[in-house]
């Protein structure tokens, strides 16, 4: 693998609370130079919200005014064409963000889409049969891609591409109860990621207990996961993930509960579980190399100045990592 990213740069996941596309543009272009991620607005509008986001322009597949999904399923057909038009108001915060970012100084975006297999269980359990909702899934999310990468290169040439696939469900693929086999599963991501490849650097989120070993097989080029000691657990898995080239983006500063008022807390247990990442195996110069730092998940549910407390954190953290905010990196209670 070959990225080229500034090590310990703090980037987005998925929604902002913002409700304006272009206040939510300014704020991660302050926030996040080195690597602006595009923000979705659910609370703007419900269909901003990643799934559905990922059904617009299917055949048969509506959102209602709530974001509940409503199934046609005498139209339903994968092999129909996936119109993808980002002019539909599930993709606000994109054209927010791409009006004001500035082709002259933007030199790499990180977005974000919902996954094949996330996709393809929501449609299942909206009716879609198992034998369609996947195959029209794995359409619809490369119909996606396509879309989203046109339109940012028409607006931001030459840009760098960063690209994760969210995957909170990709948690029960070996589970013998999981609708697909797990082979075809990873296949239907990897084909996905393969996608990507062909014009970015691939990544793939996950804020759950994820299945990291499945993720990994599916061949992502950047891990995106929250903080949590029960990667330890996986801990030889992503020494060989690391020394092949991969990178983490670490999920630092939690954001399914009370949200920390500074950056001892993020960076204590960040800095405790690369230790204990070294003692299975890992290289801390490889983990600190190849490293971003995220909020675990995204924020819409929170209050604006919550999100700026975060983005503030996160920038603390990454400071601390390369060394720019006075403390000697990876020395455990700094």
């Amino acid at each position: 693998m070959n990225i080229d990213l500034p090590p310990g740069s703090p980037t987005g996941i998925g929604s902002l609370p913002f409700r304006d596309p272009h206040r939510a543009a300014a704020f991660v272009l302050e926030q996040l130079p080195e690597l602006p991620a595009i923000p979705a607005l659910p609370k703007r509008s419900p269909f901003e919200s990643m799934i559905a986001q990922g059904v617009v322009g299917i055949r048969g597949i509506t959102v209602g005014q709530y974001g509940s999904l409503a199934v046609d399923l005498t139209k339903v057909d994968p092999s129909a064409p996936v119109e993808t038009s980002l002019d539909h108001g599930a993709f606000d915060g994109l054209l927010g963000f791409l009006e004001l970012a500035d082709p002259a100084t933007t030199r790499r975006v990180k977005w974000q889409i919902v996954g094949p297999l996330t996709l393809g269980l929501t449609l299942q359990r909206a009716g879609v049969p198992d034998h369609l909702a996947f195959e029209v899934a794995v359409r619809a999310v490369r119909a996606h891609l396509g879309a989203v990468h046109e339109r940012i290169d028409a607006r931001l040439p030459g840009v760098q591409h960063v690209v994760f696939i969210d995957e909170p469900m990709f948690t029960d693929v070996q589970d013998p109860s999981f609708p697909l086999q797990p082979e075809l599963a990873i296949d239907y991501v990897s084909g996905t990621l393969a996608a990507i490849e062909q014009f970015g650097v691939s990544g793939v989120h996950c804020c759950g207990a994820g299945d990291w070993g499945s993720i990994l097989a599916a061949g992502p080029a950047v891990l995106s996961m929250p903080v949590s000691q029960q990667l330890v657990d996986v801990s030889g898995l992503l020494a060989a993930f690391l020394d092949a080239g991969g990178w983490i983006a670490w999920g630092a500063v939690h954001t399914d509960g009370p949200v920390p008022t500074s950056s001892h807390r993020p960076w204590r247990d960040l800095n405790n579980l690369w230790q204990a990442l070294a003692r299975g195996g890992c290289d801390l110069d490889r983990i600190r190399a190849q490293a971003l730092v995220t909020p675990a998940c995204g924020l819409f549910t929170h209050a604006e100045q919550v999100t700026t407390s975060v983005f503030r954190i996160l920038r603390e953290v990454s400071d601390r990592l390369t060394g720019c905010g006075g403390s000697t990196p990876l020395s455990i209670g700094a």
